[in-house]
């Protein structure tokens, strides 16, 4: 049986996967944390990942692999092939200002044409002017910028600093997929293309980007093994989940997306939906949110209790949690873009204020700000027929049942697991299997 290895290499960890390329079961596991922060070191990611494949008992009988990662994060290279500075990461919002600055240039419309994103803090294009204008002499020194999961998968194959890398810095040897390249602000999905333009304008020099392989190119690491694309990680975790054109992925984190499966490209000049692409040859539209699970968290703390309890809590309780709203911008909001909002509870009176009406009043207080993601993406047209339901949240019985009364569309929660981990071993598996039909037609 062919196996293969898909990773996920996220903000918090880096999670790898070896699966049956046949059956898609998985054989053995590992992980390894990453550390704290909004800038990280990628040497830590690349320490990790090691970790991680040595946890997993070692690559030596897998046929090909694929990395998913968190997307945006800015790894600029210089001309040998080290690190510049620091990765800043998507949550890194020291770069709001060059993204004002950015639109206030081009127009929001006319980018969202162009690359299918209105620029926020979080998109590699805002952080490549930030520190165009904060650290000029890093600037002038960037001969290529990576993605998180592109540089991973370059020091995998064998490519570095020439120190510490068998095949050295060849930079032209960077590759990414179509998911993680639209979310950097200077890649269309429309055009499938880079505009350097953009690039230019945000970093102040041209510089080497890694080429884009459609979903089922690859290419060779040093002991043979295909080498998928990778894919960012909202997209690997679509492809996980086999999601499909009508399927809209709702993942209640500690933020939350919703991410749709389109067959068109989608521009939105509001900036609400990303006109992302996913992993298979379709868009990837996608609203985020900043409030998801942590309401949950908070309603529990109130009222302290578990997160069990608030969930029989909030189920004793009828719809509407009698007349008690809570608007749940905690710590501001990313969709509708309000980032100094706060929350607020209203509705109450002395028949409506009781405990149950409260956690209840959190589970749809939360739902529908990511219902308000759902209408975003019906409102461009994009078809919505069922909800996946994933991510912590979802683990709650009163999530999973008052979902689809505020969702308005039917609610599959699937089981829990590694998704973006698995969506990138089925992109490996599916490399393996389109060399193998390439072959037969040769």
């Amino acid at each position: 049986m062919p196996l293969v290895m898909g990773v996920d290499s996220s903000t918090q960890s880096c999670k790898v996967v070896i699966v049956d390329a046949v059956t898609g079961s998985v054989v053995r596991t590992g992980r390894a944390a990453h550390p704290d922060g909004t800038a990280v070191d990628p040497e830590m990611w690349w320490q990790a990942l090691n970790e991680a494949i040595a946890d997993a008992g070692g690559i030596d009988d897998i046929a090909a692999w694929s990395i998913g990662g968190q997307q945006h994060g800015m790894v600029a290279l210089d001309a040998n092939g080290s690190v510049i500075r620091d990765a800043l990461l998507w949550n890194d919002t020291r770069s709001a200002h060059a993204a004002t600055e950015l639109i206030a240039e081009f127009g929001a419309s006319a980018l969202a044409t162009r690359t299918g994103l209105v620029p926020v803090a979080s998109f590699t294009i805002t952080k490549l002017r930030w520190l165009r204008d904060a650290e000029p002499d890093n600037a002038v020194r960037v001969a290529a910028v990576a993605l998180p999961h592109d540089w991973l998968t370059w020091r995998l194959r064998g490519y570095g600093p020439e120190s510490e890398s068998p095949l050295g810095p060849v930079l032209d040897e960077l590759i990414t997929d179509r998911s993680d390249a639209s979310g950097t602000g200077y890649w269309s999905p429309a055009a499938g293309s880079y505009d350097r333009e953009l690039l230019i304008s945000a970093l102040g020099q041209d510089a080497i980007l890694p080429r884009v392989l459609g979903p089922t190119e690859s290419v060779e690491d040093p002991a043979g093994r295909r080498v998928a694309p990778g894919a960012g990680d909202n997209a690997a975790a679509a492809l996980g989940l086999g999601a499909e054109p009508g399927d809209v992925v709702v993942s209640i984190g500690t933020s939350g997306t919703v991410c749709a499966i389109s067959r068109d490209p989608i521009v939105d000049p509001s900036g609400t939906v990303a006109g992302f692409a996913d992993a298979t040859g379709h868009f990837l539209p996608l609203v985020a949110t900043l409030n998801a699970a942590r309401v949950l968290d908070t309603a529990a703390a109130l009222l302290g209790i578990s997160h069990d309890e608030l969930s029989d809590l909030a189920l004793s309780a009828a719809p509407g949690a009698g007349g008690l709203t809570l608007l749940p911008y905690f710590e501001g909001e990313r969709t509708p873009n309000l980032p100094d909002a706060t929350a607020t509870l209203t509705g109450m009176t002395l028949a409506s204020t009781t405990r149950p009406n409260l956690a209840r009043a959190a589970v749809e207080g939360m739902l529908r700000g990511l219902g308000a993601g759902l209408d975003a993406l019906r409102g461009l047209g994009v078809p919505l027929d069922r909800a996946l339901l994933i991510g912590g949240g979802a683990q709650s019985e009163a999530v999973r049942r008052i979902a689809p009364e505020i969702l308005g569309i039917p609610v599959v929660v699937p089981d829990p697991g590694e998704y973006v981990a698995l969506g990138a071993a089925r992109q490996a598996a599916s490399v393996i299997a389109a060399r193998r039909a390439d072959h037969i037609r040769g």
